[in-house]
């Protein structure tokens, strides 16, 4: 009979496809694969600081070197002309990441994401740029300082000396700052993984306890099936 058969159909388990029980984050950074041009945005604090950084760099590194180009008017002022042209080059450096992290930007023609994030703002390559100027600033530094005290010690000289103690000092401060800042990172990565790691282990608990719960309300139910089923057998005869 057709209703006999209905009804001694066999219960399934109702199983969940595997996507619904996905990290959340995983679910985002599949969202963000989707849309390459998000994945430029993805950190706004860090890209807006490394840009500030960026900024500041460029207009002190210029001024400084204009400074220096400016000031200088005879023979005696070759170091003057020899620092200003570094740090313009080294300001021109900077300008030019910049510039080709927006016009990749713009064009989207890096689908790639370990390339977005190494390019962006905020991404790999700008602290290892700005330590890498840092350590050539402090490089001129201690090369003025180094020449201010085995030369004269007139005018220029004390004028060499006061240059290298201050270009020793930026470039002193903008590598302990790229290093504070990769230790900053470091840390946020390392309890931005453990919450993750709490997170899929309370998930797992409670998938857990759903589960038993679950198991236990099916175990009721099929007693109360067995019994509706001995029932209507003893009707039936």
């Amino acid at each position: 009979m057709p209703e006999m058969q209905a009804f001694y159909q066999p219960r399934h388990t109702i199983r969940y496809p595997p996507e619904l029980h996905l990290d959340p984050t995983l679910i985002q950074r599949h969202v963000l694969e989707d849309q390459v041009e998000m994945l430029w945005f993805r950190e706004p604090r860090h890209s807006l600081l490394c840009y500030c950084a960026s900024v500041a760099l460029i207009l002190g590194l210029g001024f400084g070197g204009v400074g220096l180009l400016s000031t200088t008017t005879s023979l005696s002022g070759e170091w003057r002309l020899g620092v200003g042209t570094t740090l313009c080059l080294l300001a021109l450096a900077v300008l030019l990441k910049q510039l080709l992290s927006s016009a990749i930007q713009d064009m989207n023609c890096v689908h790639s994401r370990r390339r977005i994030d190494q390019l962006k703002s905020g991404g790999q390559a700008d602290p290892a740029l700005i330590l890498a100027v840092g350590l050539a600033v402090m490089l001129c530094g201690t090369v003025l300082l180094c020449v201010a005290m085995i030369g004269s010690h007139g005018h220029d000289g004390r004028e060499m000396l006061v240059s290298g103690l201050v270009l020793m000092a930026a470039g002193l401060g903008m590598t302990l700052a790229v290093v504070g800042y990769n230790v900053l990172v470091y840390l946020k990565r390392k309890r931005e993984q453990r919450r993750r790691r709490m997170m899929r282990i309370s998930r797992a608990r409670r998938m857990g306890s759903q589960a038993v719960r679950v198991f236990s309300v099916s175990g009721g139910q099929m007693s109360q099936t067995r019994r509706e089923t001995s029932s209507s057998r003893t009707s039936l005869i």
